[in-house]
């Protein structure tokens, strides 16, 4: 059985006025629930809160006076009861159960968190609910908050474990240059090794948080855990449906790595914005690491930036550049008394660290 993660961005659930737009959920929850009568576990990751109690609200209450955060807990709080009660509503026609996952960075920011989630997921998928899984816009605030949900969906799609993640957005995918450019074209497929920083804008989009950069830096990472992942429009009329067939319809794949990543290093690739401190090395190191199986020792560390405690998060870096992220084996005072010194043990253990190899191509 194939798992699939969808993300349905903003700009595809929210019409012109900024409201939730539910023609358009209702014929993706149709294709969704095509998909799993075909024989497809679906996990969504859905935006739309902040539309639906934008919408909800409108002419009813004023926000004049309000900041930018507290009119979003606003809209998020109201909007997330209409948006899932939407989808509850729509899957019941297709006898398909559905529930809420909202989600916060702390849930992914400590291994055991991370583990909660993933037993809560799964137990949903073996019990033939479908999860949807959102963002909690009413707690997370400034750096609790995730970049945008492309960054959620990705690691949504490492937890479960997923065959494939697909991101809608409103545009076909990834293009050479801006799409409504002269000469600018699709890129059908994006391999595992391929330098694309001169296609990406960083222009976000609209609706949302994100744009091309977000879901680009997200495929790649996600591709190299051995997921594929298909950037589409999904203003498109049966977008999915033709997706999973197989049709000749715009898109942009990125395709998945040959050697998957294990459980422990997905959760790691996607913990950068998680890391309490940085280890600075010297070249020697940062090739070492490259190899692959390589341990990083303190000798080959140069500085220690940061407050850390054993087990946290951090970034390993070469020339300001982070070449890795792993799992401390001790705390910044220890790595700081250690650097540079050989005979030690491990800073960072070989099963606990992520090689970003994108940083060596760059």
């Amino acid at each position: 059985m194939k798992r699939i993660v969808i993300k349905i961005g903003s700009n595809v659930l929210t019409r012109r006025d900024g409201t939730l737009d539910v023609t358009r959920l209702s014929a993706l929850v149709d294709q969704i629930a095509a998909l799993r009568a075909g024989g497809c576990e679906i996990v969504l990751v859905s935006s739309g809160a902040v539309a639906a109690g934008r919408g909800e609200l409108r002419g009813r209450v004023s926000v004049e006076g309000l900041d930018q955060v507290s009119a979003r807990q606003l809209f998020s709080a109201v909007g997330q009861a209409k948006l899932i009660n939407r989808y509850y509503d729509l899957f019941r026609e297709h006898a398909v159960s559905c529930g809420q996952v909202l989600a916060t960075k702390e849930n992914f920011e400590r291994r055991r968190h991370y583990l909660n989630q993933q037993r809560c997921l799964d137990v949903m998928l073996a019990n033939g609910v479908l999860p949807i899984v959102n963002e909690n816009d009413t707690v997370s605030l400034t750096e609790l908050m995730f970049t945008d949900n492309d960054e959620l969906s990705g690691l949504i799609a490492g937890m479960t474990g997923a065959d494939r993640l697909i991101i809608l957005s409103n545009v076909d995918g990834l293009f050479t240059d801006d799409p409504s450019a002269p000469g600018s074209r699709l890129i059908a497929s994006v391999p595992a090794d391929a330098d694309i920083d001169g296609y990406i804008s960083s222009a976000r989009s609209s609706a949302g948080r994100g744009g091309m950069g977000s879901k680009c830096r997200v495929a790649r990472r996600v591709a190299s855990e051995g997921i594929e992942v298909i950037v589409a429009n999904g203003t498109r009329q049966n977008i999915l449906l033709d997706l999973a067939a197989g049709a000749d319809v715009p898109h942009t794949v990125f395709e998945a790595a040959e050697r998957p990543a294990s459980a422990l290093k997905k959760w790691i690739a996607h913990s950068d914005s998680f890391a309490k401190g940085s280890l600075e090395v010297n070249d020697g190191a940062a090739q070492a690491l490259r190899r692959g199986g390589n341990s990083l020792l303190p000798v080959g560390v140069v500085s220690v930036k940061g407050d850390f405690d054993a087990d946290d998060i951090v970034t390993v870096t070469c020339g300001g550049i982070i070449v890795a992220w792993g799992k401390s084996a001790v705390d910044a005072a220890t790595a700081r008394e250690r650097a540079g010194v050989s005979g030690q043990k491990p800073l960072i253990h070989a099963d606990y660290l992520y090689i970003d190899e994108q940083a060596y191509a760059r």
